[in-house]
């Protein structure tokens, strides 16, 4: 196959490339505007495959979208681009309204359009994957209670608003037009080449200065913890075995309050690195509980009984096995954070949309 991914170069889009790429003969365009959380050097290690080409557009720019549909002849569109962190969509939504809704209705009239283009055996091959989240269906209230694929929609942030927006957006294309679609909704991803904005690598990198370690509230909100190499397996899966108009849950099935995910963290790293910052006795001793978010949901947990059962998927890493490769990676990966962090990466990226 000849999969166009959108996003490619964030966190969760870099590791379907990096899997397709390593793991199958297929080959991927990758699409991305390269906003701030657009990081190549996330795919340094499969960019040099002569199956791999890369496109900078915006998902917005129908014009650029129409030309890249016509030079690659895609088999498969993977939709991960999106604006994707709450805390920057209540300080700021407008991005979030133009990436996350118009971006993906442009993106599925382009789709739509060459689509319908195609040849009776290539239309009927044709798929529109869209990755969603689970905080389109708001929080949970039961202890026992978990997000099945007919959870009504409750989204309680300008992000997951957006995202349940465009999740819709699909459903009615396939519906009003016959595009044939595919969703899923996933819970929290962690992992390698996380953004250093998100809760995991803000962490680990925090300790390591000796800087606070910010926790929201008491830290009792419950997330679904899902290693990221499992999730993009997962999305292969659903591209290769899914079934049209079918929307499957993707979880972990890692069930953790912040303030232990925090823990488990400054526990590793006690291990990894005992030699802390001067004047630090033990990590722990750098949490620090702040104002808790406005509208912050308290419990999302995923039932993923049906990707389990009809394609065959479940995780492979537990919590513990999945925290403790995510940091060593980061441990072990210096140069790419620091890189992220002094914003140079990005300079490099500026650099690139120059020369355009």
């Amino acid at each position: 196959m000849k999969i166009l991914i959108t996003g490619g170069a964030g966190f969760i889009g870099s590791a379907v490339i990096r899997h397709v790429i390593e793991n199958t003969q297929d080959r991927i365009v990758n699409l991305d505007k390269l906003t701030y959380a657009g990081n190549l050097e996330s795919l340094a290690d499969v960019s040099d495959s002569a199956r791999y080409s890369f496109e900078q557009v915006d998902i917005c720019n129908r014009s650029e979208l129409d030309r890249v549909f016509n030079k690659h002849n895609p088999d498969v569109v993977m939709h991960l681009a999106a604006e994707s962190h709450v805390d920057r969509s209540i300080d700021g939504p407008a991005i979030f309204i133009e990436t996350n809704i118009v971006g993906t209705y442009t993106l599925l009239e382009a789709s739509r359009s060459y689509w319908s283009s195609l040849a009776a055996e290539k239309k009927a091959a044709f798929r529109f994957h869209h990755i969603s989240t689970d905080e389109v269906y708001g929080d949970l209230e039961g202890p026992e209670d978990l997000f099945t694929e007919e959870t009504p929609y409750a989204p309680s942030s300008p992000y997951s608003a957006s995202k349940a927006s465009s999740d819709h957006l699909v459903r009615a294309w396939f519906r009003s037009y016959g595009l044939p679609v595919l969703i899923t909704n996933c819970s929290n991803n962690y992992g390698p080449y996380h953004f250093p904005e998100k809760l995991i690598p803000l962490m680990i990198l925090n300790a390591l200065e000796g800087k606070p370690l910010p926790v929201y509230g008491n830290g009792t909100q419950i997330r679904d913890w899902l290693y990221v190499e499992d999730h993009a397996r997962a999305l292969y899966t659903v591209i290769t075995k899914g079934y049209v108009g079918e929307t499957y849950n993707i979880g972990g099935h890692n069930e953790k309050q912040n303030i232990d995910v925090v823990h488990t963290l400054c526990e590793l790293l006690e291990e990894y690195v005992p030699n802390k910052p001067e004047g630090i006795n033990f990590y722990k001793d750098l949490i620090t509980f702040v104002a808790d978010r406005p509208g912050h949901d308290v419990r999302y947990a995923i039932d993923a009984i049906k990707i389990e059962k009809e394609l065959n998927w479940v995780p492979k890493e537990t919590f513990d096995t999945g925290m403790r490769k995510t940091v060593q990676w980061y441990l072990s990966n210096e140069s790419w954070w620091n890189r992220v962090l002094n914003g140079s990466y990005s300079r490099e990226r500026l650099g690139i949309e120059g020369k355009k």
